[in-house]
C-alpha cells in the first residue's frame, strides 16, 4: 500500500457513515459503483442480500470530498483495500459495475488475499477504442468547462447508462439519476473518467486471478455490449448471466434477476 495508507484508513473510519452503506451480517459482499453513479445504485442489492450477508456499498472518490485529481485505477484499488481495513473486513466477494468492475479486477490482482470472489456487472477486461475515447473525452471536457454536468449532456448519458426498455418504461428512475448528475462538480466527473479512459487491456492478466467469478450483463447495454464481457467469461472461467430488458445499469434496472444470480453465486463461494 502507498505511504498515506494509515491516513486513508483513518479517513474511512471517521467518515464511514457518509461514504458507505453497511448492512447485515455474514460473509461480506462489497460493491463499487460505476461512473456517474454512487453507492445508492446498490440499494436493491443491499435490501435483498443483507438477510444472509454483510453487504457494503461505498462511494468512490468522485462522489466524495476527495474528488480532486488526477488519480488512476490503482489509486482507487488502494482506496478499496484501505476501506476493507477500516471496516475490519479481511476478505470479501468484491463486486463492481462498469468502472467498479475495472477496479475489482485490479484489486484481485494487487490484493489477492482480500478477494474471495468477483461479481462483475456490465464491465469488461478490454479497453475502449480511439473513437470511444475521443467521444468520452469531449463529454468530460464539456463538464470541466461548464463546472458541472449540463442537462443536455445528462440526457445524452441516459442513453448510455440505461437500456431502451428502462428509458421507455421507468422515466422516474432515469429522471432521478439525471437530477443527481446535475449536482456533480464538472471537475469531479472529468477526473473520474480520466482514471480509466486509457487503461491498458487486462485480458491477458486474467489467468493470474484464481477466484470464482460471476459476470452479469444487460442485454441492452450499448456502453459495453454484452460480447465485450466474453474475455471475462473465458479468462476467469466465469458464469455469465444475461439480463433481458436491461442496459448498462442492469442491477438497477432489473434487480430481481440480478439479485437471484448474485445470491446463487455467493452460496457457491461461501
Amino acid at each position: 500500500m502507498p505511504p498515506d495508507t494509515d491516513r486513508t484508513v483513518a479517513r474511512y473510519r471517521a467518515r464511514a457513515d457518509t461514504v458507505t452503506t453497511d448492512r447485515g451480517d455474514g460473509p461480506p459482499l462489497v460493491l463499487a459503483h460505476g461512473t456517474l453513479m454512487d453507492r445508492t445504485m446498490f440499494d436493491p442489492q443491499l435490501e435483498a442480500l443483507s438477510d444472509a450477508h454483510r453487504v457494503v456499498a461505498y462511494d468512490l472518490r468522485a462522489r466524495t470530498d476527495r474528488w480532486a485529481g488526477p488519480y488512476d485505477l490503482y489509486d482507487l484499488v488502494d482506496d478499496c483495500a484501505a476501506l476493507l481495513d477500516a471496516l475490519g473486513i479481511d476478505s470479501c466477494v468484491l463486486g463492481g459495475m462498469s468502472m467498479g468492475g475495472f477496479l475489482a479486477l485490479r484489486v484481485a490482482e494487487r490484493y489477492p488475499d482480500r478477494v474471495d470472489g468477483l461479481v462483475l456487472l456490465d464491465t469488461t477486461a478490454g479497453t475502449h477504442d480511439e473513437a470511444e475515447i475521443e467521444r468520452y473525452r469531449e463529454m468530460i471536457q464539456t463538464t470541466r468547462e461548464a463546472g458541472r454536468v449540463p442537462e443536455q449532456l445528462a440526457r445524452v448519458v441516459t442513453h448510455i447508462l440505461f437500456g431502451e426498455t428502462t428509458l421507455d418504461s421507468d422515466p422516474d428512475l432515469v429522471d432521478a439519476w439525471v437530477d443527481r448528475w446535475l449536482t456533480y462538480p464538472g471537475e469531479a466527473v472529468h477526473h473520474e473518467v480520466e482514471s480509466w479512459l486509457e487503461r491498458p487491456d487486462f485480458t491477458d492478466r486474467l489467468d493470474g486471478i484464481d477466484v470464482p467469478a460471476l459476470v452479469v450483463h444487460g442485454e441492452e447495454d450499448v456502453a459495453l455490449e454484452p460480447e465485450r464481457s466474453d474475455g471475462l467469461v473465458e479468462g476467469l472461467d466465469a458464469r455469465r448471466e444475461l439480463i433481458p430488458a436491461a442496459g448498462h445499469s442492469a442491477n438497477v434496472e432489473r434487480p430481481e434477476p440480478v439479485n437471484a444470480a448474485i445470491r446463487e453465486f455467493l452460496a457457491s463461494v461461501y
